[in-house]
């Protein structure tokens, strides 16, 4: 599991989830919003209050909480009330991260459905809500993992840091520690691959589609505006209890 902590590997990561987050958002972008899919009890009592997309997010997370998905430190529900596994356990007395109940889950549902929703699917209501529910299902498992693999590069960092970053640890200072760990030159090389990636991805789509397909640079300005800072936001949050530790 250490091995998970040399820059190349998390870089590895980060960079194959690009592939994966890119083709959930065009799925999703196929289906209008469709907001009935968002309104908890739309359809009735049968989802225990839940709105669609609510109710199809446990249900996958029930399943995967049986085959032991979320005792990886790199996966995190959005429910808690998940049953135990059925799978014996696997034994993480490698895992390279302290012990932390960091989960900013919530803040990517909202995020989500209220943000990012309007700007990759059109408005409107096709009635396709099973299908947009299953896409969103998807993505927001992708944009959790993308997100919260900030630990693995905080972790990261914190075993080998930069003089910056040493000085912001000691003070405990979160803004100090935000800014020593922010590469603009990395970022703008994410940034980049990115819209390369998605550009290619969508020229076909675009041109055949009766109906245009999310834009690249529509991507592009999600990972800039919220995946790479929810991301840093990981980071900081990861490195305060590490270094209080």
């Amino acid at each position: 599991m250490s091995d998970q902590l040399h820059i190349a590997n998390v870089r590895n990561v980060l960079i194959r989830l690009e592939e994966t987050i890119i083709f959930a958002l065009i799925e999703r972008a196929q289906f209008l919003c469709n907001a009935p899919v968002y309104t908890p009890g739309f359809f009735g009592d049968a989802l225990g209050g839940e709105s669609l997309c609510g109710f199809m997010l446990r249900e996958c997370e029930q399943s995967h909480a049986k085959v032991r998905r979320y005792t990886s430190p790199d996966e995190h529900p959005f429910f808690s009330d998940l049953p135990e596994p059925i799978l014996p356990l696997l034994g993480f007395s490698q895992n390279p991260l302290i012990p932390n109940a960091i989960n900013i889950n919530t803040d990517i549902r909202s995020l989500y459905q209220e943000t990012l929703l309007p700007l990759i699917c059109r408005a409107g209501d096709d009635h396709q809500y099973g299908s947009a529910a299953v896409c969103d299902v998807a993505c927001l498992q992708v944009l959790s993992k993308r997100i919260h693999y900030g630990k693995f590069v905080a972790e990261s960092k914190y075993r080998s840091p930069t003089p910056a970053l040493e000085q912001a640890l000691a003070r405990q200072d979160a803004d100090l520690i935000m800014a020593a760990i922010t590469d603009d030159a990395v970022e703008q090389l994410v940034l980049q691959r990115v819209t390369q990636k998605a550009g290619t991805y969508t020229t076909e789509l675009n041109r055949n589609a009766l109906s245009p397909t999310v834009a690249p640079a529509i991507i592009t300005g999600i990972y800039r505006d919220w995946i790479i800072p929810m991301n840093k936001a990981v980071q900081v949050q990861y490195l305060l209890l590490r270094c209080s530790r």
